[in-house]
């Protein structure tokens, strides 16, 4: 039996992969199985009742039309409780049957900055350098991978692919990158050296909305299939996964229950993060301004859905051709599958993040349309509305906790404080690198600005 050792048992990673090997186990292939657990002590009860249930839990599954199913997913055989040193992931990873490890990890989670390069300036990342130093507990997804690779080169463990599914792009290449510029910073020549010769790291898109589970969906499962389950979870019935066929150690047969395996994910990719995870910050934050609490009710209302039609096919959709997946199609289906009110996915799971959403999957168009020599007038929008939630959240009328890794809150208020906050906020390094201070930002975000104010101002 082959392990894939999955950092993050969270809820994404338990209605995407974890559903996709059970699948592939239900066609009679039991080559593979799961084993995951936490780096961090996070959703203890869901892990708790996981192990309980040897790592079995029912998954509900929404259409668009409302349809539910549930399932009862088995594909983790084993749940690791956590503890601090994470012995129990490290046993695992460094065991000769282990031939993939994976992991989901936000975007924040990886510290790179414009450049791709790690950025020291995060007291966890500095944090982590130290506690692999000096055999201490560590936090990050680097401090983790290092501690066990270190493990499996020492037991002579063999290769191992590393796997990411997650929304970063170019996944593979540029978690790839942070680790080898983690390793090189601990000064460990003969683990770099190990991790160079024996790893892999694909680059992957994947998809599926997956709300954070509610104790609705728990009572919904109970009376569906006569199961109390701790561990319920809810998903749509919408499931992508495209993968970059570069394992170096072997793979589960993924292809056989719908995984796309391709020689490069840069088109799938960039249709993701530009036209699905771009357009759902857009109407997360469009809807919090308004007063919905719902993705469904922001997709619903007819100024909001023009604003993220808008900016993809203004501005997104042309700077993408030629592309191999028609993208007008893709447009459509993301509203469809953003307009379900059957997810009841919530603007402040998706508005969160903002700091790193913003250089990841909305900067890239406006570069783009720039060097065309084109306008920016739909996709400055985005930020625009972004720049008016920060003021709301300046001003303490967030109706929810706002969440932001890569924020810095002194910092985000100083440009709210700002006699000019527009010029403020696009002078901002952290979210725009380069373009920080470009005129034609300025004076974009300054146009949008002020019809995010009139969208306001004028929505009953």
């Amino acid at each position: 039996m082959n392990t894939i050792l999955h950092l993050g048992l969270g809820s994404f990673h338990r209605a995407h992969q974890a559903v996709y090997l059970h699948e592939l186990q239900q066609t009679g292939d039991r080559r593979w199985a799961l084993a995951g657990g936490n780096i961090r002590p996070d959703m203890t009860d869901t892990i708790d009742a996981l192990i309980a249930q040897r790592g079995a839990y029912m998954l509900e599954t929404v259409t668009p039309h409302n349809e539910r199913s549930y399932t009862r997913i088995s594909s983790i055989q084993t749940v690791v409780p956590f503890d601090a040193e994470l012995s129990g992931l490290v046993a695992i990873g460094a065991a000769s049957t282990t031939r993939i490890i994976s992991f989901t990890v936000t975007e924040a989670g990886y510290y790179l900055d414009a450049k791709y390069q790690l950025d020291q300036n995060f007291a966890d990342l500095r944090a982590d350098l130290a506690a692999v130093r000096a055999g201490e507990p560590v936090c990050t997804i680097y401090g983790a991978l290092t501690v066990i690779l270190r493990a499996r080169m020492a037991a002579n463990a063999g290769s191992v692919t590393l796997l990411n599914c997650d929304n970063l792009r170019h996944n593979g290449e540029r978690s790839r990158g942070g680790l080898l510029q983690f390793i090189e910073l601990l000064g460990d020549s003969a683990l770099l050296t190990w991790v160079q010769a024996n790893t892999t790291s694909p680059n992957a898109m994947v998809d599926r909305i997956t709300p954070r589970p509610t104790p609705e969906v728990r009572a919904r499962v109970l009376s569906a299939t006569g199961v109390d389950d701790p561990a319920a979870l809810m998903g749509e019935s919408f499931i992508q996964w495209v993968i970059e066929d570069n394992f170096i150690a072997g793979r589960p047969e993924w292809e056989k229950v719908g995984v796309e395996m391709v020689k490069s994910v840069q088109a799938y990719e960039e249709a993701k993060i530009r036209l699905l995870n771009a357009t759902h910050s857009c109407i997360a934050w469009a809807g919090t301004l308004v007063g919905y609490t719902f993705i469904h009710e922001g997709t619903l209302d007819q100024v909001i859905r023009r604003l993220a039609y808008d900016y993809v096919t203004d501005d997104t959709i042309p700077v993408l051709l030629p592309c191999p997946i028609d993208l007008e199609r893709y447009r459509d289906v993301v509203l469809d599958r953003f307009g379900n009110p059957a997810i009841a996915d919530t603007n402040q799971r998706v508005a969160m993040d903002a700091f790193s959403k913003i250089p990841a999957m909305i900067a890239p168009t406006i570069r783009d349309r720039l060097a065309r020599n084109e306008t920016i007038s739909s996709v400055s929008m985005l930020p625009a509305l972004f720049l008016a939630y920060l003021q709301r959240w300046h001003a303490g009328q967030i109706p929810y906790t706002y969440q932001d890794q890569a924020m810095d809150p002194n910092a985000a208020h100083a440009i709210c404080e700002a006699a000019d906050p527009v010029a403020a906020f696009c002078a901002d390094s952290v979210l725009w690198g380069p373009l920080a201070n470009d005129e034609r930002l300025v004076s974009a975000v300054r146009h949008s600005f002020a019809r995010v104010d009139r969208f306001i101002k004028n929505h009953h």
